[in-house]
């Protein structure tokens, strides 16, 4: 069970099925104990706004089609631009790692300038130096969007060079220790470890051109 804490008046709680099948449930009322098994992970959040869920309360994640596993929920459905190949592409984002209690590893919203600003991380799409489910997430999104996405280990890190990193160096280290663990991957266990949930927020977009 993974727990993601934020400011929200109550708590979802996303099923996880073999075959994936991915509900959000809300209440307003504390969420019930839940046992996982191998074949299902439960993962307990509290959404980050009081807006992004609505009426109806339950709602379900789905496949993005060709994206080999990702799974999305739309939170807020934006009203710009739809980003294409070569853009530069501006995202915020709460990082979650689904392996130890859905441990949040990094969030551009506490980067911040010199003036205190939240720094969003930026990156050309189509390029290889960032993690396929992000990219595959950001495709169809419109700028103003906040989209959730569940993304499976043959969508997610590879390696330890792609991106995006958290800035702390520690931060880097428990993620890549967990997700490359040689012994519980040997166990079977690679597709639990490198699972990530990401909330994403589609910022803007720029033309190479303009």
């Amino acid at each position: 069970m993974i727990r993601c804490f934020a400011r929200a008046p109550f708590i979802a709680t996303v099923h996880f099925a073999s075959p994936p099948s991915i509900t959000i449930s809300a209440s307003h009322s504390p969420a019930s104990s839940v046992s996982a098994s191998r074949r299902e992970i439960s993962l307990s959040i509290i959404a980050v706004s009081s807006g992004y869920f609505s009426s109806p309360a339950r709602a379900e994640f789905s496949e993005i089609p060709n994206s080999g596993g990702v799974k999305s929920l739309d939170l807020r459905i934006g009203d710009g631009e739809v980003p294409i190949e070569g853009d530069q592409v501006a995202i915020h984002y709460y990082g979650r790692l689904a392996a130890k209690q859905g441990w949040r590893f990094d969030s551009t919203y506490d980067h911040k300038d010199s003036s205190g600003d939240s720094v969003p991380f930026t990156f050309i799409l189509g390029s290889t130096n960032v993690i396929p489910g992000i990219e595959t997430a950001v495709r169809s999104m419109k700028v103003g969007g906040i989209r959730r996405v569940v993304i499976p280990p043959s969508q997610g890190y590879q390696n330890t060079s792609q991106e995006p990193l958290p800035p702390n160096f520690f931060d880097r280290q428990r993620l890549f220790t967990t997700i490359f663990n040689p012994t519980r991957l040997a166990n079977g266990e690679g597709s639990t470890l490198g699972t990530l949930v990401f909330d994403i927020e589609l910022v803007s977009t720029r033309r190479p051109n303009r």
